[in-house]
């Protein structure tokens, strides 16, 4: 009788991991494409526009962003909780993580221009461009937005020993206040690479590498994105703004690239 149950719970055990991948694949794939306006792709593209959307007007609209920043600095030593001079961290989550970043795209571009013939690369040439093409579309997009924005970092405002006012994408300056140069703080450019390599999702067949594949994107983009936050970089708004960009550039790639959709690819890889 024991043994009887003990071995259902075993087989329950090992049965989890395989329930989880399979309510992921559920959430997580792209049906084939119907007739009509609106496919599931599209849903998910306005999906994520409304979260962008919605998260643009929480933080706009809430004290959010500067109450959680102020766990992060000593109004008393003026230090942030992270010395931005540490040399280890500087190493591991700025310049280390641009150098692999710029070296990953690299490999990309080199396979996709020289190597485009070959059997492997040419049944992963869909996947590998548009991982490519998010790879230099996003940052260069924040990039972009960084350059009109005009919104300060965290480290440049009088809340935090500063001489910038706190300004908000929908506030603009005082008039009292002169500013010799434009700031380029939002959306957060460090944490885009990482975004997006979520990309990595469209690269993968089967559902556990898809899932790998978009947890590393998004976890990157997070570690990169908190790095910055904690030494007074970025606020956590423009971190999410970046990751919801990031989302909203691969999920219109895919669409205009793929001609079948993910999960009707043999499942052999």
């Amino acid at each position: 009788m024991h043994l009887t149950h003990d071995r259902s719970e075993s087989s329950n055990a090992e049965e989890l991991p395989s329930r989880i991948i399979l309510k992921t694949e559920q959430l997580l794939a792209l049906p084939k494409r119907k007739g009509g306006n609106m496919s599931i792709s599209s849903k998910h593209i306005i999906f994520l526009v409304l979260g962008l959307v919605g998260s643009i007007v929480l933080f706009e609209y809430s004290s959010l962003d500067v109450q959680l920043q102020q766990l992060f600095y000593d109004h008393t030593s003026r230090q942030w909780l992270v010395d931005r001079d540490n040399a280890i961290l500087k190493l591991l989550l700025y310049d280390g993580v641009k150098l692999a970043y710029i070296l990953f795209v690299m490999v990309l571009l080199f396979n996709v221009l020289f190597f485009r013939k070959k059997i492997l690369v040419k049944q992963y040439q869909t996947g590998l461009l548009i991982v490519l093409l998010s790879c230099v579309l996003e940052p260069a997009l924040v990039g972009s937005l960084k350059s009109v924005t005009n919104i300060p970092c965290p480290r440049d405002l009088t809340l935090f020993d500063g001489s910038y006012p706190h300004v908000t994408l929908l506030s603009t300056y005082p008039s009292s206040f002169h500013q010799e140069k434009s700031i380029q703080c939002y959306p957060a450019g460090h944490a885009s690479g990482g975004f997006a390599l979520m990309s990595l999702f469209f690269l993968f067949r089967q559902t556990r590498n898809r899932v790998i594949g978009l947890a590393s994107g998004f976890v990157t983009g997070w570690v990169t994105g908190a790095y910055k936050m904690l030494i007074g970089d970025h606020f956590l708004s423009h971190t999410v703004t970046t990751m919801f960009l990031a989302g909203l550039i691969i999920l219109i790639l895919a669409r205009l690239l793929l001609p079948t959709t993910v999960t009707q690819l043999p499942d052999n890889r």
